[in-house]
């Protein structure tokens, strides 16, 4: 972050709240993004922005939170623009990049905020592997829209002035983008159900059970795996139980790494370790007691948040949740 200015021996009068903004700020441009590295280097911008100001104009700004986040969607908004150019001539399938640990950041609403509570999601739900795929499908005034509004709870009029339409147009993308979730996510697992599922798949693996994999998968159940060209991944998704279960079972013979129970963007998932380091994630989608859909990650420069230890429940040794 950019070392604010001083004047003389007077310090910025407002470097405590610009500096409290930085965790909700990074949570807002995960969301849009999918990047926790680009979303750091959003709010890193945006800073450097807020900094570049004069003193007297900085002093000026009625709400340095509003002003903040302002400037953070709309660099958002001119990236996911690009992003689309970017990630077509990406190498196999893209997934946005896997979180350890519990990752609801944010805030509560800002003030003034008027959303329709049914019309939104929890901060916990938002960053989930699931979510965030549906958001990789909309158009970047829809997904910045839907964020602001149905996450994070900024008014209509507000989110206009970010996204330069009239609160109606946006009304009319949030509900677009609304029916997109509606239509992709149907109800999650409960998380203790979830665990469970998760924990059993990870025991079937590690056996080669191919019958027990079976009953734990969705006969239309799909893998997704990202390697960016850096690691070998499956070039296109594996789809049905059947083929899921005999390439893990494959994998299980062929791979010496450990898994790992973790928790991947706030929910039950695996990581695999060879020599302490982590060399896949993956998250799931459970929905009636079977796994929909497994998420990947082994593109080395989206595991970096990752380390030996981390994303483990307190306490686990290793075991993840419980």
């Amino acid at each position: 972050m950019t070392t604010p200015p001083e004047e003389g021996d007077r310090p910025d009068p407002g470097l405590d709240a610009i500096i409290s903004e930085r965790r909700q700020l990074i949570g807002l441009a995960y969301r849009m993004l999918g990047s926790l590295a680009e979303a750091e280097d959003v709010v890193q911008e945006t800073y450097a922005r807020w900094y570049a100001m004069s003193p007297r104009r900085r002093e000026a700004v009625g709400s340095p939170g509003g002003w903040l986040t302002t400037v953070a969607s709309r660099i958002c908004l001119d990236l996911l623009g690009s992003a689309r150019a970017r990630r077509e001539r990406y190498v196999g399938e893209w997934i946005p990049e896997p979180l350890p640990g519990h990752a609801g950041w944010g805030g509560g609403p800002p003030h003034g905020a008027t959303a329709d509570p049914a019309d939104r999601v929890t901060l916990d739900e938002s960053v989930s592997m699931a979510f965030l795929v549906v958001l990789e499908a909309m158009t970047p005034a829809e997904r910045v829209t839907f964020v602001l509004h149905d996450v994070f709870r900024y008014p209509f009029a507000d989110v206009a002035e970010i996204v330069g339409r009239s609160p109606a147009a946006c009304r009319q993308l949030a509900s677009s983008a609304r029916r997109r979730v509606r239509a992709a996510r149907p109800s999650a697992a409960p998380p203790a159900q979830q665990a469970r599922v998760v924990r059993e798949f990870k025991q079937a693996w590690e056996a080669g059970d191919i019958g027990a994999l079976l009953g734990l998968l969705d006969p239309d159940a799909s893998v997704t795996g990202d390697g960016g060209g850096l690691a070998t991944a499956m070039p296109h998704p594996v789809e049905g139980a059947e083929r899921i279960a005999r390439f893990f079972t494959e994998r299980a013979r062929a791979d010496r790494a450990t898994i790992r129970e973790c928790t991947v963007n706030g929910q039950p998932g695996l990581r695999a370790e060879r020599d302490g380091t982590t060399v896949s994630v993956m998250a799931f989608e459970v929905v009636d007691g079977r796994i929909r859909h497994i998420w990947t990650v082994l593109n080395p420069d989206k595991l970096r948040p990752w380390t030996a230890g981390q994303g483990e429940a307190p306490g686990s040794g290793g075991r993840g949740w419980s």
